[in-house]
């Protein structure tokens, strides 16, 4: 019986990968199948370095190939990973939002800065593809990344202003223009910010991701060994029925990553001239309220100054301040996040 391609992605739908908790069609591991003359080839693409499983899987692919098209077929699988571009990173942090508008980048870019404050080697890759703004917040607008050839790749070298490397699908695109890509493109642009760029060695990466849950959200879970993720919402309930929609995706046993805590941001206003006072124009306690009912922690409550916007503006986030309200939040944010890396 002639098989086809479509039998060995059926036949491969029962090949599990454990540390996803799903199979390795739906996570997109299988890759370049060809089948000529009684031999299948197939490419097993692994998101990360995994010498535990990856032996275990290939052979379990094979198996399952070899029993769907019988004895008169030689399969051969080859494992690939993405190269040692993200060897280096000890962990990845993503920061998401069910909705826009709630400051998600703001909280990404701040976050960097003060995990930086600690010493630690850090960057920022700005993941939000159709609406990029971290390369306003670290005033590199108008700076275009090198890039350099080694052994027949051609490697990315992130820009580094602060002390933070960073990365960014708008160093390539017209900022004037918008950027109208179908899911597929704009996933492959994820991939290639990720497992093309020399980031070197680093404590921290932090992720901006755009917000819903689509996706770019999807292949960051497939791709990438993710330590944790940060769900940014506002005190008021229509920004905390979306966080509620992230937290879901992000507990689902196909995702599998790990939800750090929940950030509020905007959680209260004070004025310049009477910075003690606190203001809940959108609502008191929301935030904590939904961590308590999701079981996550609240990693931090970011108050809402002009300042912040402002600092944003002119690419020189309010974190870089020295023990003023909101630098000394963020700081606490990064804490925070540290600290539950460890417990986790």
């Amino acid at each position: 019986m002639a098989i086809g391609k479509k039998n060995v992605l059926s036949a491969l739908e029962s090949v599990l990968y454990f540390p996803k908790g799903d199979n390795v069609i739906n996570l997109n591991m299988i890759q370049d199948i060809s089948i000529e003359d009684k031999k299948i080839r197939f490419v097993i693409f692994f998101p990360s370095k995994d010498e535990k499983n990856e032996q275990v899987v290939r052979d379990s692919c094979i198996k399952a190939v070899k029993e769907a098209a019988g004895n008169d077929y030689e399969v051969e699988a080859t494992i690939k990973t993405p190269g040692n571009s993200l060897e280096g990173i000890k962990h990845i942090i993503a920061v998401a939002s069910g909705k826009g508008g709630v400051g998600k980048s703001t909280v990404a870019a701040n976050l960097a800065v003060s995990l930086s404050k600690t010493g630690a080697k850090t960057g920022i890759i700005d993941a939000d593809i159709y609406g990029p703004s971290i390369p306003l917040m670290f005033d590199v607008m108008n700076s275009r990344p090198q890039v350099y050839e080694k052994e027949g790749k051609t490697w990315i070298v992130p820009l580094e202003n602060y002390g933070i490397k960073i990365l960014s699908i708008g160093f390539f695109v017209d900022p004037e223009k918008a950027l109208i890509w179908r899911g597929p493109m704009a996933s492959n642009a994820l991939k290639q910010l990720f497992n093309d760029s020399d980031w070197g060695e680093l404590d921290y990466l932090v992720v901006d991701l755009p917000p819903g849950t689509g996706d770019i959200q999807l292949t960051l879970a497939q791709e990438v060994s993710v330590s944790g993720i940060c769900i940014v919402s506002t005190p008021q309930e229509v920004a905390l029925a979306d966080a509620r929609k992230a937290l879901s995706m992000f507990n689902q046993k196909q995702i599998r990553i790990p939800v750090l805590g929940l950030i509020e941001n905007m959680s209260y206003f004070s004025p310049a001239e009477l910075p003690d006072n606190k203001y809940y124009i959108f609502g008191k306690e929301g935030g904590k309220k939904l961590a308590e009912k999701a079981n996550v922690p609240l990693l931090g409550e970011i108050p809402l100054v002009q300042s912040v916007c402002e600092a944003g503006d002119k690419g020189r986030p309010s974190a870089m301040d020295k023990d003023t309200p909101v630098s000394n939040a963020f700081d606490r944010l990064a804490e925070n996040v540290i600290r539950r890396l460890k417990e986790m």
